[in-house]
């Protein structure tokens, strides 16, 4: 149901923005650590330790392997002090029961969950609950023990033709930004190694909007892993604290395809800003300017419109009061999810004019780029 006619000049739907000037980025630097005593237990827990401890950062030994006292009434300090906080913990058996993540991967499994990034559209905000504190997993080898026993299995890349050629595909980023804090874990190369050694038709896939992939140039990859960076026209960086810039990521993008790594754009979350359509062109045209010379190049794109649920909108509002993150309801329609939960997208005039667009935009500046998805 539309809930509000769509505006004939999609530009007027969206707030002006300022021009955005290229911003430094430095890797995330928590003021808390928080270790719990199982943790403690595996040697990735105690590397991750050493890590933090290495980087100057205060380290604080739990007595129990529950996390307390991050509560607080105040949502803006709660959030504030979360997304400061680092906890090394041990992950739950839930997680080792991997579930499909359509339509990006046949299934989903977590380095960690929470993000350092601050942006005032984030779907976890919809996804998790309690304070948005970044927990690192210590068990990492039964994290990616257990993944063979679902190769093969999946519903997404194993049963479709058009994409059978990625194998049995595993998303790391549903939940977190794992380039993110690699400076302070080390799993995403742990897991770039794994599957460069397996043996088997499989990809681990990765969605990023930081930069600092120097780590991974030289892993043993064997084009097994495909890094995607989440990017968007340059009027969004507004909503995208603590994140690379575009043009950090599109050097980024550019050094792992360099290295022989399948690459990957997410153009998310798609949003009517002012002249929406050049906005986007103009995206691509960066995208092809930071890959020209490059040959042989496996790029891959989704693309992925802005939504959010009532939750969601909740909570962003409560982290971010200040956004003018466009949220009304009445210019959006209404659609019920798989699970029977609501949610509010673009109406469907404006859903198919963005769509037409920008697909065509991909194909005429990025001729060689396979189009995954439109969400």
């Amino acid at each position: 149901m539309v809930l509000a006619e769509p505006r004939a000049d999609a530009a007027e739907w969206a707030p002006s923005a300022p021009p955005i000037a290229p911003r430094p980025t430095r890797l995330w630097r928590p003021r808390r650590v928080l270790v719990t005593p199982a943790a403690l237990e595996h040697a990735h827990g105690r590397a991750m330790v050493e890590r933090a401890a290495a980087l100057g950062l205060p380290v604080e030994h739990l007595s129990a392997n529950r996390l307390t006292g991050l509560r607080n009434p105040d949502p803006r300090i709660a959030y504030r002090e979360a997304k400061a906080t680092l906890a090394i913990v041990v992950a739950p058996p839930t997680k080792l029961k991997l579930q499909p993540i359509p339509p990006s991967a046949d299934w989903r499994f977590d380095l960690a969950e929470g993000c350092p990034a601050h942006c005032q559209y984030c779907y976890l905000a919809g996804s998790l609950s309690g304070p948005p504190v970044t927990r690192a997993y210590a068990n990492l080898d039964a994290i990616l023990g257990n993944l063979p026993a679902y190769l093969g299995q999946g519903g997404i890349t194993s049963a479709q033709e058009e994409r059978a050629q990625e194998g049995t595909t595993f998303e790391a980023s549903c939940y977190t930004d794992p380039l993110g804090i690699e400076h302070l874990t080390g799993s995403l190369s742990a897991a770039i190694e794994y599957f460069g050694a397996w043996d088997a038709p499989v990809q681990l896939r990765f969605t990023t909007k930081f930069a600092a992939v120097a780590p991974l140039l030289d892993l043993p990859h064997r084009g097994r892993t495909r890094i995607r960076f989440s990017v968007n026209a340059r009027a969004a960086a507004r909503y995208e604290g603590g994140t690379a810039s575009l043009d950090e990521r599109l050097g980024a993008l550019a050094a792992v395809a360099r290295a022989g790594y399948p690459v990957g754009l997410t153009i998310a979350p798609i949003l009517p800003v002012p002249n929406w359509p050049d906005a986007y062109a103009a995206l691509l045209r960066d995208v092809a300017d930071a890959l020209a010379g490059l040959p042989d190049v496996d790029l891959t794109v989704e693309l992925i419109t802005h939504r959010f649920t009532p939750g969601s909108k909740d909570v962003l509002q409560g982290w971010y009061p200040g956004s003018d993150l466009p949220m009304r309801e009445d210019e959006r329609t209404r659609k019920m999810t798989k699970f029977g939960s609501l949610k509010y997208v673009y109406p469907r005039d404006l859903m198919r004019q963005m769509r037409e667009t920008i697909t065509a935009a991909v194909a005429r500046e990025l001729p060689r780029a396979r189009v995954l998805y439109w969400t």
